[in-house]
């Protein structure tokens, strides 16, 4: 069958890896798969985007993302229903689209696809605040578009029993009974088969065989709360030796698009932040490293740090438990569904990152304990032979019982 991914930007984050996994799954499995997007910028993706793996066609890029700084969504939902209405048009329509992020496409899709898919990562509505009364009149058609539209598609995913459970409370419309919960994996035979650049190359800098890394990845986005892998590296020397303390180093990598003003303001928020509580030294940032180097710094860290509370669910966990790294995350959302606490790591509030973090530099034993049972427990449950299995059958499933 043709496949078609339809996706607003693709850039590297969580939702990204997601359909890009979700893509090689179906390749894997003989479908022709291919994507269409409003964005996609070669310094700026996955590898499987830009190498030839897939064939990725960009629409709509024109389009303005904004207007003077204001109605993102509604830029987004304008992108994305032209980003539609080229699929539509084509001379060979796909047999499914699967779409993620922004459902407004759907009923256009629907007009001549046999099946649209929608994985929900979390309501987008839900992503930014009303506080104003303007605010909230602007977002109210854009919020019932979201719900009405999202329950148009063949089959919705979710990527978690949190997400589930706000997807309910959020779509009182829907039966949240409809959606189904489809765990995100990760491209495990990337990480199999990728060269794995020591730590000094990327930080160009040497280290002593006793040093301890710490390591958070994520977006430089404010809701993901980075902030907190610096304040707990500072608050270690309370816990630690002078010399333990001065083997401890922080490695802060992510997502960085010139094009967000956030990522830059923040970025250099965090820079500020690391200087102020006198850690400068002790702290490295690294901006969109490649997939190859991303895969160097979780094999080659001690320790992985994830910070954002109530995250919809969190690739990053996932890896760093296939590289047998133990996890220490906000004991909220999909975490809690991905880490055990006290066997694969530890799921804490704000104000403990510190004191579990310094356990587990003090404790060689007890990281490399955590880890195997980390690597154990994804097998187990997050294998992408696991996620490929759930995703084609419940795919292929949809599209027989539509088309009988």
């Amino acid at each position: 069958m043709h496949v078609t991914f339809l996706h607003p930007d693709l850039g590297i984050g969580g939702a990204e890896r997601l359909v890009v996994d979700a893509a090689l799954a179906l390749k894997e499995n003989g479908q022709y798969v291919d994507f269409v997007t409003t964005h996609h910028d070669p310094n700026h993706c996955f590898t499987e985007t830009k190498d030839g793996t897939f064939k990725v066609t960009v629409v709509g890029d024109w389009l303005p993302r904004h207007i003077f700084g204001k109605f993102f969504a509604f830029c987004a939902y304008v992108r994305m229903i032209w980003a539609a209405l080229y699929i539509i048009f084509q001379a060979n329509h796909p047999d499914i689209v699967f779409c993620d992020l922004v459902s407004i496409c759907i009923p256009f899709l629907k007009l001549c696809i046999p099946v649209v898919i929608f994985y929900c990562h979390h309501p987008d509505q839900l992503l930014t605040s009303s506080e104003s009364r303007l605010k909230k009149f602007y977002r109210l058609p854009l919020n019932f578009f979201e719900e009405i539209t999202t329950g148009l598609a063949d089959k919705i995913f979710v990527n978690s029993l949190y997400t589930k459970s706000v997807y309910k409370q959020t779509f009182r419309r829907l039966n949240a009974d409809f959606t189904e919960v489809l765990y995100p994996s990760i491209n495990t035979s990337f990480f199999d088969q990728v060269y794995i650049f020591p730590l000094e190359r990327i930080l160009d800098k040497r280290f002593n065989s006793d040093t301890c890394f710490l390591l958070s990845i994520n977006r430089y986005e404010r809701k993901k709360e980075l902030s907190i892998a610096i304040k707990a590296l500072a608050d270690l020397k309370k816990y630690l030796s002078l010399e333990e303390y001065a083997n401890v180093y922080l490695i802060m990598a992510g997502g960085y698009d010139k094009r967000v003003e956030e990522n830059v303001e923040y970025y250099l928020e965090l820079i500020g932040l690391a200087d102020e509580l006198g850690v400068t030294e002790k702290v490295f940032f690294l901006r969109s490293p490649t997939d190859a180097e991303k895969v160097s710094i979780l094999v080659n860290c001690d320790i992985l740090i994830y910070t954002p509370p109530n995250e919809h669910f969190g690739i990053v966990p996932l890896e760093a438990m296939y590289v047998s790294k133990p996890v220490i995350a906000h004991n909220s959302g999909g975490p809690k569904e991905s880490i055990i606490n006290n066997v694969t790591g530890y799921l804490v509030e704000k104000s403990t990152f510190s004191e579990k973090l310094s356990i587990l530099v003090k404790n060689k034993s007890l990281r490399l304990q955590f880890g195997a049972a980390g690597k154990k427990y994804f097998i187990d449950k997050f294998s992408f032979k696991k996620f490929s299995n759930c995703l084609i059958s419940s795919i292929l499933d949809t599209y027989i019982n539509k088309n009988q």
